[in-house]
């Protein structure tokens, strides 16, 4: 019979041994990770892996996702990289804490709600993204040295044991669960190149990852207004593109595991983690999407995996570094290539014909940009501001008016379809001023008043009637609508005397 506890999280029951070996496998993964996000950064292997162990253990206790994994990422890197060669490590690590304060203050103004606005073609094209940046990361292990492919025998044997990774990652599942298959992976190509003493590349031709418990460390720089100024923005975009990457991370765990994770929780966490790593001599960092895929795909649902991971990572830094040494690169390179695999939205391939041709361009855009500018910020902010626009383009066009006059000889435009800055030209062109009757009555029991263009519109559409004598009744006006129109009130005037109460959906999340 299996046992169960419950960590930090009562709702759920947890399987501690799936959660510690996926969590040991997760620890396995992150170590080649977080050396290369440092170098990729300009800073030393530790800076990345202290990152990697402060950044999963505060998240995995305080995060809104359980499960999920953090740690030092590529996209922080590429934020870094400018920061690290013209001022050194000490404005990386203030950097790191601003970043964190802005990424709590974010979260505790419940800005993770707005990852709603997020559409699902973005969401596709920033998957599709990261699974091709994954597997491009994995071509480098099939280079030597001097940046040359590699040829004959070292390929063969690199290839062979990437591709036995693969399998058994593939192919335990079918057989048993009772062990994540890639930790099972991981270790079968490390005995076999240990037992066989198979001249293969390892972690420790990467780097050395031998070191300490994370030294306490105040940033030694100038606190003034100057500094201020330099670090800010470098803070801002890593507090965004750190934000994005986890909450579009928490998205998509939240529908492979059918669960609900908290975005503002998460933000808070993702905050705390930034400060404590800038303090802990910490590059920082967010959510890392690969290595929370692993974790879930090993079964892992909880805290503990997160907390195990965090823990193991450092027993590797300061107790474990000559075995982690001799870990071979080919385990890892087939285990993220599993990942990338597993990551890429496949069904997108299959529903490309049947989806609106917008959102086809949304999600090849965001998934080249996310590959080839490896900027996921920028990638997922041109996606969403190019699906609003169509979605405005889209609703422009639906505005419609049907028109009668009445017993009483009163003409009825009844209004349907927003109106809104991108409707109020076909808007204006629905009314005939001049041959209109002297009573005009616009009706908006179907249509709803946006914004400030459209209180424009309707101030101009009635100085037109105003200008040849016509008196324009305003009907059927929502309150929310009444009160954008309540500085207007003195040229329109609104008959409330039929509008119905809308009910409007407050979000106490």
């Amino acid at each position: 019979m299996k046992k169960y506890f419950n960590l930090f999280d009562l709702s759920q029951k947890v399987d501690y041994r799936i959660e510690v070996l996926s969590g040991l496998t997760v620890a396995l993964a992150l170590v080649p990770e977080a050396v290369a996000f440092a170098l990729i950064a300009g800073l030393s292997p530790l800076t990345g892996l202290y990152a990697a162990f402060v950044m999963g253990l505060v998240t995995a206790v305080l995060g809104g996702r359980p499960g999920m994994i953090s740690g030092a990422t590529g996209a922080v890197a590429v934020v870094l990289v400018t920061l690290a060669q013209s001022h050194g490590v000490e404005y990386i690590f203030a950097t790191v804490v601003l970043a964190g304060l802005i990424q709590v203050s974010a979260g505790l103004l419940r800005l993770g709600k707005l990852m709603r606005l997020v559409p699902h073609p973005v969401i596709f094209g920033f998957v599709n993204g990261l699974a091709i940046i994954i597997f491009m990361s994995q071509l480098d292990q099939f280079k030597d040295a001097s940046g040359a492919w590699l040829t004959g025998t070292p390929l063969m044997i690199l290839l062979g044991l990437v591709l036995l990774t693969m399998l058994i990652i593939w192919g335990l599942p079918k057989l048993s669960k009772a062990i994540p298959a890639s930790l099972v992976a991981i270790l079968v190509v490390f005995g076999i190149v240990v037992g066989f003493n198979i001249d293969t590349k390892t972690v420790g031709d990467i780097a050395s990852i031998q070191g300490g418990f994370p030294p306490f460390h105040i940033p030694v720089i100038p606190f003034n207004l100057e500094t201020i100024i330099l670090i800010l923005p470098y803070a801002l975009i890593m507090a965004g593109v750190g934000l994005i990457e986890s909450l579009l991370t928490l998205n998509i765990i939240d529908e492979i595991t059918e669960t609900r994770g908290r975005g503002n929780k998460e933000a808070v966490a993702q905050g705390i983690a930034n400060i404590l790593s800038g303090f802990f001599s910490g590059m920082g960092g967010c959510a890392m999407i690969g290595q929370s895929l692993i974790n879930i795909s090993s079964g892992a649902r909880a805290r503990l995996s997160g907390i195990v991971a965090a823990i193991m990572l450092l027993v590797f830094i300061m107790f474990g570094s000559s075995l982690i040494s001799q870990l071979p690169m080919a385990a890892l390179t087939g285990l993220m290539i599993m990942v990338a695999i597993g990551t890429f939205e496949w069904a997108s391939l299959k529903t490309i014909n049947k989806m609106p041709k917008s959102d086809i361009f949304v999600m090849v855009l965001v998934t080249l940009v996310t590959a080839i500018l490896h900027n996921l910020a920028i990638a997922v902010v041109a996606g969403v501001i190019i699906a609003a626009l169509v979605f405005a383009w889209d609703n422009a066009k639906r505005i419609r008016a049907r028109k009668h006059i009445d017993e009483n000889g009163a003409k009825h435009y009844e209004i349907y379809g927003p109106l809104f800055f991108g409707s109020v030209t076909v808007f204006n062109e629905k009314f005939d001023v001049l041959n209109d009757p002297q009573e005009v009555i616009i009706d908006f029991a179907e249509s709803r008043v946006v914004d400030m263009s459209a209180i424009e519109a309707l101030n101009r559409i009635t100085e037109r009637y105003e200008k040849v004598g016509k008196q324009v009744h305003l009907k059927h006006l929502s309150p929310d609508c009444r009160k954008l129109l309540k500085n207007a009130e003195e040229i329109i005037d609104i008959n409330v005397l039929e509008d119905p109460n809308y009910k409007l959906v407050v979000d106490k999340v």
